[in-house]
């Protein structure tokens, strides 16, 4: 059984999608740690991000290992991930071991931008997690101002926004709801509460 729960930045989607995992006893990946990842071999390395060839040989080499690394929850990390992720060809790079992975028994959850429309579009349920801007720009600096005091949260916000705009905009896999993906809105909830609506749609859509 797959679930795909897909999302902007900071929408809750990670948190959410490792619960529902937990709940279900199923194996979880975070595909935005695979993106990070490559981005952070990429620098580590010397190269620059918009270089393909150096991307897509750290994505073929990537160690699976190296996604627990503490350091891919930086905030520098993210940004460079989001320009990573624009290439195509690190993208088909990193599907098939996606697609494993969704393979795992009993199950697996996966959280990313593009699970539902690309990695896994045959997904038995399927979550598009959202909240508004603000929202997510407040629950983002709150987490960096716990590592680094010297963020704003206007700087916050512009972060967010640019985000969205080249997560939905980029060529390969945009980011966008599943045509047959519910959406859930996180803005007015707790973690307990969108586990709690996120299990429900989960059911209502294995029953049917």
């Amino acid at each position: 059984m797959i679930i795909a729960i897909d999302g902007p930045a900071a929408s809750g989607k990670g948190t959410l999608a490792r619960k529902i995992a937990e709940y279900l006893g199923f194996f979880y990946l975070d595909t935005g740690s695979l993106y990070r990842a490559v981005a952070r071999d990429v620098l580590a390395r010397g190269f620059r991000l918009d270089d393909t060839w150096a991307a897509v040989a750290m994505a073929r080499s990537l160690d699976p290992a190296s996604l627990d690394d503490q350091g891919l929850r930086e905030p520098g990390v993210g940004e460079a991930a989001s320009r990573i992720a624009g290439i195509p060809e690190v993208r088909a790079a990193l599907l098939e071991y996606q697609r494993l992975f969704a393979k795992s028994s009993p199950g697996a959850v996966l959280d990313g931008r593009d699970i539902g429309t690309v990695v896994c579009p045959d997904a038995c349920a399927k979550i598009f997690v959202t909240a508004t801007p603000e929202e997510r720009a407040r629950r983002r600096f709150l987490e960096r101002q716990a590592l680094n005091g010297d963020v704003t949260y206007e700087e916050t916000l512009v972060m967010i926004r640019n985000r969205d705009a080249r997560d939905a905009g980029r060529d390969s896999a945009p980011m966008r709801r599943a045509d047959d993906a519910d959406l859930l809105d996180t803005t007015e909830m707790d973690i307990e509460t969108a586990f709690d609506a996120a299990v429900g749609l989960i059911k209502r859509k294995i029953s049917q």
